[in-house]
This record gives C-alpha cells, sequence and structure tokens, in this order.
C-alpha cells in the first residue's frame, strides 16, 4: 500500500455471487476481464474464483456450482433461466421481452 492511499474496507462476494459470476467467465468466448468489469470486480479477483473453482473440479472436491442454465436469445436479447423454470413463466417472460 503506498503512503497516502485511502483506507478502505474489504469486500465481501456471497457464495452465490462468486459461482454465478464463474459460471458466466465458463461460457465460451467470453472475455473474463470484460466480464469483471461488467460485474464491478477486478479482473484478477475473477480470474482467482475461476481458478479456485477449476481447481476444485480437477481434485474430485464436491462444489456448489449453480444450477444449470438454459439460455434463449429473443433478436437481441439474451435470457438464461433455470432449467427447473415452468413453461407459463418462460411463456411470460419471452412475451414480456418481444413487446419491451
Amino acid at each position: 500500500r503506498l503512503d497516502g492511499a485511502p483506507v478502505g474496507e474489504r469486500r465481501r462476494w456471497s457464495d452465490e455471487f462468486k459461482a454465478q459470476a464463474v459460471t458466466a467467465a465458463l461460457e465460451p468466448g467470453i472475455n473474463v476481464s470484460a466480464l469483471a468489469r461488467r460485474l464491478g470486480i477486478s479482473p484478477p479477483q475473477l480470474f482467482g474464483w475461476r481458478r479456485a473453482f477449476l481447481n476444485k473440479q480437477s481434485q474430485g472436491c464436491p462444489t456448489t456450482s449453480p444450477e444449470p442454465l438454459v439460455e434463449l436469445v429473443v433478436g437481441e436479447v439474451t435470457i438464461r433461466v433455470g432449467v427447473d423454470i415452468n413453461e407459463a413463466a418462460l411463456q411470460r417472460i419471452i412475451r414480456a421481452v418481444r413487446s419491451a
């Protein structure tokens, strides 16, 4: 730390936030640095979370990975929903996106 630099509290991220960020970072073709900036975290932070996740997986340790997602593209909008979403809710979401 440089002398005179502001002292701030460390931010804490929930396990759910980390899991969602890592899942997004593992998507094919994703720019991890750009994703990190969109999420408001530093790129090295996200790279570290991703590396830790991959290390746990390669060691066979149980992980708390998020539920699988279904990704739908409607026009220029990408919709990601859990595989357990019911049909009526999905139809409402798609209608709302199309009417927006």
